[in-house]
């Protein structure tokens, strides 16, 4: 990867993980796709604005989450928490062709709703947890940034570990990586990872891990990675991550 390359494909990436209204070329996507690593470097910049109301409505918990969790969405979009809805149906299912089908399927399904409402209802409670940490504002931006890295170190696990279903938007990035890509990625991370201590290196690595098991379920039960999993894999591990570094937090 040429360092040049980088910028260009964190434009792409801000493009596809956000709402922002940038400017990107075709060039910037193709590059997004071709470097895991700028998934991370993403997840930095995307968590640095979703920290802002963990600063500004400092000790008021309740009103932190419920800004925190509309911040996520309208900063974010649904586009990846339509990929929990929908493996929340494929998984709801249990012959592995109806699954595939059900990813197709437009119809919003109790396996859709049940998955949606569990992850944005747990997003809601770990943000509840980390604004009622009794510590300062520094530590709590530290934590949503290592949640939003550990999301989009998620979603590059999934690309250098998993492999297409079929063609489209999966197989854009996992055509082009592998395993051993997976180093940029970690690279990148590990600042978030480290700048927190204990709680924050637990919180990163969260990521990876829900990827790994997520790679591993997708490809027993839809036969690989699909737009979905990415989508999925991204929603899950912020969850994981913040109530990880919770969890840290009380036990170090």
């Amino acid at each position: 990867m040429a360092l040049s390359e980088l910028p260009g494909a964190v434009r792409g990436g801000l493009a596809f993980c956000t709402r922002l209204p940038l400017s990107s070329s075709e060039r910037d996507w193709l590059r997004f796709q071709e470097i895991p690593a700028a998934f991370p470097a993403v997840g930095y910049l995307v968590g640095l604005l979703l920290a802002i109301p963990f600063v500004l409505l400092d000790g008021q918990a309740a009103a932190v989450a419920a800004v925190y969790l509309l911040w996520v969405y309208l900063l974010t979009g649904v586009n990846h928490l339509d990929g929990v809805a929908d493996l929340g149906d494929a998984a709801a299912i249990h012959d592995g062709d109806d699954r595939r089908d059900a990813l197709k399927d437009t119809t919003t399904g109790v396996g859709a709703v049940g998955a949606v409402a569990v992850v944005v209802v747990t997003l809601g409670l770990g943000a509840v947890s980390v604004a009622g940490l009794p510590v300062g504002a520094v530590f709590l931006v530290t934590l949503v940034v290592a949640a939003e890295v550990s999301a989009k170190l998620a979603m590059a696990t999934v690309a250098c570990l998993g492999t297409a279903a079929h063609e489209g938007l999966g197989s854009q990035f996992t055509r082009n990586a592998d395993p051993a890509l997976l180093l940029g990625p970690a690279v990148v991370s590990v600042p978030a990872a480290l700048f927190g201590g204990v709680p924050t290196v637990l919180a990163v690595a969260a990521g990876p891990l829900v990827a790994y098991g997520l790679v591993g379920w997708a490809e027993a039960a839809l036969g690989g990675v699909n737009g979905d999993v990415f989508g999925a894999a991204n929603e899950l591990a912020r969850v994981a991550a913040l109530l990880v570094g919770v969890i840290a937090w009380t036990q170090f």
